[in-house]
């Protein structure tokens, strides 16, 4: 589970095993501890972020603070993701 950055108390990181095929650009992102029901946050390929899904039940708010942080981390997190997977592919 490689982590790409903490931001407060939550952990934005990838899977090591991201499905074969490999899926488009993303992190998971929870607080504290990674978890299988992690909000999971598409990369697009001028940088944005779109929510997949809010499974960790983040506050509306902070998950607005947490993809804009995202967003401005979209560089790094596309290049640990090349560096990880040897790959990139966009959701859109």
């Amino acid at each position: 589970m490689p982590q790409v950055f903490k931001y407060g108390s939550y952990r934005v990181y990838f899977w090591a095993n991201e499905s074969d095929p490999l899926e488009p650009v993303h992190v998971h992102v929870s607080e504290g501890t990674p978890s299988k029901k992690a909000t999971k946050i598409w990369i697009t390929q001028n940088g944005k972020c779109l929510l997949s899904n809010n499974h960790s039940d983040i506050a509306e708010n902070k998950l607005h603070e947490l993809m804009r942080v995202i967003e401005a981390n979209s560089t790094i997190i596309t290049k640990k993701w090349y560096e990880t997977f040897g790959e990139i592919r966009y959701y859109c």
